[in-house]
């Protein structure tokens, strides 16, 4: 663990030379390295990332088509028809809150700490260390429990496609499953690892192959579904009426109320929305492209998944029938009753590309994380965590750090509410990291702030408020099982990952990280490290 030892000898990896002499210079960047250099933070990565690779690279983690394809059984099981069209647009209206306020916090403070360093800086000096540990920890959690959830329904993309083509033959144990979530997930490691360059190329190309926004003459995957869905359902789907009222409660809890909130999972476990943040320090014009990065991408998910869920509805003619199919995602039933074999498998397999590159991103996104709270001391072996490969001014040793925690995680999926478990946890642990630093935004950070390019004004109090407190209601609602009668095999562990890591954290914070931790740790000398003298370019 972490020690004031460990501390001591990081503060000798220091630059010695003043902030303006870190920054002296830089050509086009000059400005954005001035401004983290304010933050206290030298500048370690290329600023290759333009607003439209920013944009693309959070909309790649998001991927609305296999956001809405993997999850389509939570909005069936919890309301029927209403579960999928009502169960996302709902709690969309209110993660819109929690990005600008994130949008905010991220053009007054572009950089890879996030959302912990936003929480350190908001938070009164005597709180400051606490918020910012805690927001760590829980954004650790959800980043890594992300990555192992989007891997771990890849596995079963594969594990889908070779029972369809096989016509039933060939069926792939639980374990086999856990074997290709290795293999994702090793190779998604190798994809982090990467420069920074080639990986804001990889997800322009994401954006195009997902959706057409970005180039009028590409036919996206969402397009494709949506047009699919949308064709059969006008001869043999469902009435309007059918399409967005019918109500059907299949999780067991006698409360239709309670059983539509639990629809609200697959909404909030695809709107992640905090990733543009994370690589503000490796984006051009940061205080800017960041924050309106972070808000589109979040708006063109909400949109894109909702059309996608719309058109689902009306091609479903029976919500018991899709449930009761042999395979464990009810969207391949769904397309194979409505294309064929073939041509689901092709559908099918342009799916899987958008969620292997949603992986891919999103294992770049947690590196950064873990790089950040490793470059403040916060982690066991920070000091191995938080190197920056030469070659690829990346941090190497931190995607890998990701893909050993991912794939250990992955040993939930031998519970028959693995994805559950693992999207409950992720959306968890994200979404409370997001809350903290807003609460104390809009509490002792109200006269705190210096505010960015990006601004709320007078809306900053009232949209973090509505924020916290959908945060605080959701947190409860995806601690429980999907059904009122839970066993050891149905059981919502999320519950378990949760408490269980941020158990541990506690511990070591009581037990001496309140001695030694003390927030963001300034890495570059000659500037003064306390929030109140840096001034973004507004």
């Amino acid at each position: 663990m972490s020690s004031l030892a460990d501390q001591d000898k990081y503060q000798e990896e220091k630059s010695t030379g003043s902030a303006e002499v870190q920054v002296k210079g830089v050509d086009k960047h000059d400005n954005d390295n001035k401004l983290l250099a304010r933050l206290g933070y030298r500048s370690e990565f290329r600023r290759e990332f333009s607003l439209l690779e920013s944009v693309a690279f959070a909309y790649a983690i998001m991927g609305p088509v296999a956001g809405a394809s993997s999850t389509l059984a939570f909005g069936l099981s919890s309301g029927g028809h209403v579960g999928m069209v009502w169960g996302w647009l709902v709690p969309c209206c209110f993660v819109l809150t929690i990005a600008a306020s994130m949008a905010e916090l991220t053009s007054s403070m572009p950089t890879s700490a996030g959302l912990y360093y936003f929480a350190a800086k908001m938070a009164s000096p005597k709180y400051s260390a606490l918020a910012s540990w805690i927001t760590g920890w829980s954004n650790i959690i959800g980043q890594i429990t992300l990555v192992c959830s989007i891997d771990f329904t890849a596995a079963q993309f594969i594990s889908v496609a070779l029972f369809v083509g096989s016509d039933g033959s060939i069926n792939l144990s639980t374990g086999a499953q856990y074997g290709i979530l290795w293999a994702l997930v090793l190779l998604h490691g190798v994809i982090s690892s990467f420069g920074t360059r080639i990986l804001a190329r990889l997800n322009v190309f994401y954006a195009v192959l997902n959706c057409d926004t970005f180039d009028a003459h590409e036919v996206g995957t969402s397009i494709t579904v949506i047009s699919v869905l949308c064709k059969y359902a006008r001869h043999d789907g469902v009435s309007a009426k059918v399409a967005f009222t019918q109500y059907e409660n299949n999780t067991g809890w006698s409360s239709n109320g309670w059983a539509f909130c639990l629809s609200f999972l697959s909404c909030m476990w695809t709107l992640t929305d905090d990733s543009a943040a994370h690589v503000s320090e490796e984006t051009a014009n940061a205080s800017r492209s960041a924050p309106r990065a972070i808000f589109m991408a979040v708006l063109m998910t909400m949109i894109n998944g909702w059309l996608i869920l719309i058109s689902a509805s009306f091609a479903i003619t029976s919500v018991p029938d899709l449930l009761a199919s042999p395979l464990p995602l009810p969207m391949a039933q769904l397309l194979l009753t409505v294309m064929g074999k073939h041509g689901m498998l092709a559908v099918w397999s342009l799916i899987f590309l958008v969620l292997f590159m949603a992986g891919a991103s999103q294992c770049v996104d947690a590196s950064r994380v873990v790089y950040a709270f490793a470059r403040d001391n916060a982690l066991p072996g920070s000091r191995y965590w938080r190197r920056v490969n030469t070659h690829s001014q990346t941090p190497v040793n931190a995607a890998w750090f990701v893909v050993i925690c991912a794939g250990i995680c992955g040993l939930v999926g031998f519970s028959d509410a693995a994805l559950s478990s693992l999207a409950g946890a992720s959306t968890i642990g994200l979404y409370i990291s997001y809350a903290a630093p807003i609460f104390c935004r809009i509490t002792s950070g109200r006269r705190r702030l210096k505010p960015g390019p990006f601004s709320l004004g007078a809306l900053a109090v009232p949209v973090g408020a509505v924020a916290v407190a959908w945060v605080a209601f959701i947190t409860v609602v995806l601690m429980f099982p999907s059904s009122s009668v839970p066993n050891a095999e149905n059981m919502n562990y999320a519950v378990v990952i949760i408490v269980g890591i941020l158990g541990l954290a506690g511990a070591w914070w009581v037990g001496g990280a309140r001695r030694w931790f003390k927030g963001p740790v300034p890495n570059i000398e000659g500037v003064d490290a306390e929030y109140k003298e840096y001034t973004p370019d507004a």
